[in-house]
């Protein structure tokens, strides 16, 4: 995680958001021209938090994924300090955050929900299931739109949510065993690359 600061003040809410809107605008080109998806943003006490990930379906070597390597969270960092130093849009003082969302995500837009369906997802409830009397859901995201989400849960049932009733919500990662052959092929490549940097 980067950071980056600057000299303080205090906003009130609708201060706060104008201030939200107009770092997005500033930052959401930036995020783009590095071929990255701005996945979440938050300024909250001073504290500016850019969440910035791969392009949604974009894999890695692996079939997994792809995450965003470190070198592109400091040039994305540097870039966002500059263009914050020329255009200021926050007063006084401020910490600058750039991180990707890392293995298990939190979910607080209908967006984020689109993006993880066919994922197993974390929800706790504001208030509990009226067939179940649980707070607490955990599944296969079936769906997501601008209204609701659907879960399968371990017993095969899907459980309609509506985004008034989250509280909070995450992905959940499942760790897949290795095979031995892929196990012997990722050490085989270590050792190639060990070998490349020392010669």
């Amino acid at each position: 995680m980067a950071t980056s600061s600057n000299e303080s003040a205090g906003t009130n809410v609708a201060g706060t958001n104008a201030i939200a809107t107009r770092i997005t605008e500033l930052v959401t080109p930036i995020v783009s021209d590095l071929g990255l998806d701005l996945y979440d943003l938050e300024f909250n006490s001073g504290v500016v938090r850019v969440v910035v990930d791969t392009k949604p379906g974009l894999l890695g070597e692996d079939g997994q994924p792809a995450g965003v390597d470190l070198e592109k969270i400091g040039v994305l960092t540097r870039l966002i300090s500059k263009e914050f130093d020329h255009s200021e849009p926050v007063p006084g003082r401020y910490t600058l955050e750039v991180t990707s969302p890392g293995l298990e995500r939190n979910l607080r837009l209908p967006r984020h929900y689109v993006r993880e369906v066919n994922k197993v997802i974390s929800v706790r409830l504001t208030a509990p299931l009226e067939n179940s009397n649980e707070r607490r859901v955990q599944g296969l995201l079936v769906s997501a739109d601008d209204r609701e989400i659907t879960v399968r849960n371990a017993s095969d049932v899907e459980i309609a949510i509506n985004y008034a009733m989250i509280d909070r919500a995450r992905t959940v990662f499942e760790w897949k065993p290795t095979s031995k052959e892929e196990a012997r092929h990722s050490k085989k490549k270590f050792a190639t690359t060990t070998e490349a940097k020392a010669s």
